[in-house]
């Protein structure tokens, strides 16, 4: 198992509800996968950088785990087909 990180981009228009459920639907397909959750940091609503699909700010969550080295192609299929992620990354950590 690899120790991996993601951290993601949820869309502002997200009520409290609906960001929770989202945070729910991806640790749930890390857990679901035989994945590890070590920690998840939510770092709320920030500004972004640059505008991304019409878009100035978003809830940010960084989410650590370990997990089998197919597991992170399943995720990142996940933040692709869901709407309400801005903008997402996994990278392996090598610590």
């Amino acid at each position: 198992m690899g120790k991996y990180e993601t951290i993601f981009i949820l869309h502002p228009s997200l009520d409290e509800e609906g960001y929770k459920a989202n945070v729910e639907k991806f640790k749930g397909v890390i857990e679901n996968g035989g994945g590890v959750i070590e920690n998840v940091d939510i770092w709320g609503k920030r500004k972004l950088a640059y505008e991304i699909k019409k878009v100035n700010e978003g809830y940010y969550t960084l989410i650590t785990f370990n997990a089998d080295p197919t597991l992170p192609k399943e995720l990142d299929r996940v933040f692709r087909i869901t709407d309400t992620v801005v903008r997402h990354i996994i990278v392996k950590d090598e610590k």
